[in-house]
């Protein structure tokens, strides 16, 4: 029990250091956000709208890191969930501010836009940093500014979604380096394999189907997920 214990705390601890699950979003009233991007830009040593035609920005959101490529003109294309463009072939309802709930049953449906925003409504009042992945896709053909912003424009319009293998990550890196790659999403990968592999996630997966059946009774439904689950990941381990 002592073990099963000490694995959740050490998988809790991992996730908690994963990117991925960073918090830092916070709500704000939209005038509020734009000051803030103002601020921010100003306290690095940039004007708001001296990013460069092609760059790729980043901002960090509640779940996650959010990507998009700077187009010019204040303007910024980047891939979000969206299940409007679902419902609807309506420009003008598509292209208004994507709620919660749009974005959820968005993901939900595996739907997605490249949209073209403002700078201030891409951030939302967070920092903003500009080709920061570059250090980190060092080893990565880095194309010209000009053809990284064509190619944004390019895919521009409803687009299919997964969070794991076509995010907004995957859009930036294709259009900036020519393949598309998520580092959120491996680090996630790797952090879900380390669990597999862990022969304490066997004996957890065990303990908690025992508790289910003994709560639920003795039946298909509860039975063979109880043995199948610790199994499969013991074959996996």
């Amino acid at each position: 029990m002592l073990d099963s214990v000490t694995f959740i705390v050490e998988t809790l601890s991992l996730l908690s250091n994963c990117k991925l699950f960073e918090v830092k979003w916070t709500e704000r009233k939209h005038s509020e956000c734009k000051d803030a991007v103002r601020k921010e830009c100003t306290m690095h040593g940039q004007a708001p709208l001296s990013f460069r035609r092609g760059d790729l920005l980043e901002v960090p959101r509640t779940l996650f890191t959010h990507f998009g490529i700077y187009l010019g003109e204040n303007k910024v294309a980047h891939l979000i969930p969206d299940i409007m463009p679902v419902l609807t072939n309506d420009k003008l309802i598509i292209q208004k501010a994507i709620t919660n709930s749009r974005l959820i049953l968005g993901c939900m449906y595996k739907a997605a836009t490249v949209r073209v925003d403002t700078v201030d409504d891409f951030a939302y009042g967070s920092k903003i940093l500009v080709n920061d992945m570059d250090r980190k896709f060092k080893t990565q053909q880095l194309l010209s500014n000009e053809d990284v912003a064509k190619r944004a424009e390019h895919l521009i319009g409803v687009i299919h979604y997964s969070l794991l293998w076509n995010n907004c990550e995957h859009f930036v890196t294709y259009c900036r380096y020519g393949t598309a790659r998520s580092q959120q999403t491996e680090k996630f990968c790797e952090i879900l394999k380390s669990i597999i592999r862990d022969q304490r996630s066997v004996f957890l997966s065990i303990l908690l189907g025992v508790i289910y059946i003994v709560c639920f009774g003795l039946e298909p439904s509860t039975t063979l997920p109880t043995i199948l689950i610790p199994f499969t990941l013991w074959m996996a381990s």
